[in-house]
């Protein structure tokens, strides 16, 4: 085994999933005050109106698509009647479409955060090499797509890199299987796998935060204290106690007795 390709598909992979693990326990557990994405929207709000609607929905289509390409064996979508062609033509023009809808909402949001001072303020380093791994990643698999899929013969990536990443998710790494896929997908693999070693320390732990609590939270019932103000021509439901301000209504009674 040639011990770049160790380091590069083996040893480098599994440093960075370890990263990735411990990084956001312990950011978890130490920062939970920065666990934050940091919103901007006081500062700049119409370019981030269009920028980034267009960068969640697109990466959200990008990673739909990966795990679908990676994860799941070319034999299932067989069996489910999804042919090599249909595969390939769904995969490269989908793809295109979500990686041009990805890069041009990051563009819209690099663009805003050097055009207004104030967004520029609040960009902390972390946050530069972030966009900046993150476009790298986005560039060179929007390249090997254009290169090998659109412009060439085609490039069965579910027979190399599909089985490899498979294959580091199973403990059974094979390193061999990276050793001649074409450069910009090598590319790509590591610059993903270096902004993944990374992810625990920038913005990006917000993922983790979705609000799913809202869906199942019980109602926030808001009622006012002060008797004066009408409620209206609806009258209260049953059960309800109507809130009195200090020192009115029955409180006041019992000091006058």
């Amino acid at each position: 085994m040639n011990p770049i390709d160790f380091l590069l598909w083996v040893a480098f992979p599994y440093a960075a999933m370890a990263v990735f693990v411990v990084g956001h326990i312990f950011r978890y557990r130490h920062d939970q005050f920065g666990w934050t994405s940091r919103s901007s929207q006081t500062y700049e709000n119409r370019l981030l109106r269009w920028g980034s609607p267009m960068f969640h929905y697109g990466i959200l289509m990008v990673l739909g698509g990966h795990v679908v390409g990676l994860l799941v064996p070319k034999e299932w979508l067989e069996f489910f009647g999804v042919t090599e062609q249909i595969y390939h033509l769904g995969a490269t023009w989908l793809g295109s479409v979500a990686a041009a809808l990805t890069l041009a909402g990051l563009a819209i949001l690099i663009y805003r955060r050097r055009l207004n001072s104030r967004v520029l303020l609040a960009t902390t380093v972390m946050d530069k090499i972030m966009y900046l791994l993150l476009g790298a990643t986005l560039l060179f698999g929007t390249t090997a797509t254009v290169l090998y899929q659109v412009l060439g013969a085609g490039y069965d990536y579910r027979g190399t890199i599909s089985p490899w990443v498979r294959g580091l998710l199973s403990a059974q790494p094979d390193p061999s299987l990276m050793s001649d896929v074409p450069f910009f997908f090598q590319l790509h693999v590591l610059s993903a796998t270096l902004l993944f070693m990374l992810w625990p320390f920038t913005r990006l732990v917000h993922v983790f935060s979705a609000p799913l609590a809202y869906f199942v939270r019980p109602y926030i019932v808001y009622r006012s204290r002060d008797q004066h103000r009408g409620s209206g021509s609806r009258r209260p439901r049953r059960g309800w106690e109507k809130s009195e301000l200090p020192g009115t209504g029955r409180e006041r009674q019992g000091t006058r007795r």
